[in-house]
């Protein structure tokens, strides 16, 4: 029996075609090999590190803690009281005026105790500090300070460049952020 021609050739393109996908199969396995293994346990099994990190996007989430933290401003009063007696001695907080009051518009406390530090130490209006940084204007008359456009809230090193351009704004920002984080340190918090 005689094949004709043009079945062989297309016969011997397509054992070409074959061999070339089983040489791509058998490198793509080789390279898969080479991974390490795969499934649930890989990381174990490879003897990769204990990663705190997980690619589960249900844990990124994360749970809400339904207890205030010691950085927050309504955290106890307790807190309350050592730091409003610490401030009031050294002058950076006013007789009349509680650190709850203080802290009214603040989402954490250590914000608040470096407002506070800033204003006394570089001479500000607290209640012009608290205004720019919580971005809330405060019951009292702030119309004499200086404010951001749109009111937006700013940085503490901001509202001190805005409200008096010829203060170390940086420094003074850095000082009263270490003070205020001691102070909660300190506190218990």
């Amino acid at each position: 029996m005689k094949i004709p021609l043009r079945i062989i050739s297309k016969r011997m393109s397509l054992e070409k075609g074959m061999s070339m996908a089983m040489l791509v199969l058998s490198f793509a396995a080789a390279q898969a090999a080479a991974q390490g293994p795969a499934g649930a346990g890989a990381a174990g099994a490879a003897g990769g590190g204990s990663s705190s990190h997980s690619y589960n996007p249900l844990k990124w989430i994360g749970k809400k803690d339904a207890k205030p933290t010691g950085d927050s401003p309504v955290a106890n009063a307790e807190l309350d009281q050592k730091l409003e007696t610490k401030l009031r001695a050294m002058q950076v907080l006013s007789t009349d005026m509680t650190l709850k009051q203080a802290c009214v518009n603040f989402l954490q406390r250590v914000d608040c105790l470096a407002a506070l530090h800033a204003s006394h130490n570089v001479g500000l209006n607290f209640e012009c500090v608290k205004s720019n940084v919580t971005g809330v204007r405060v019951g009292t008359d702030t119309s004499s300070c200086r404010m951001p456009a749109g009111d937006k809230a700013l940085s503490l090193a901001k509202t001190i460049k805005l409200l008096k351009p010829g203060a170390d704004a940086k420094g003074a920002a850095k000082d009263a952020e270490s003070v205020a984080k001691q102070e909660l340190t300190a506190a218990g918090a």
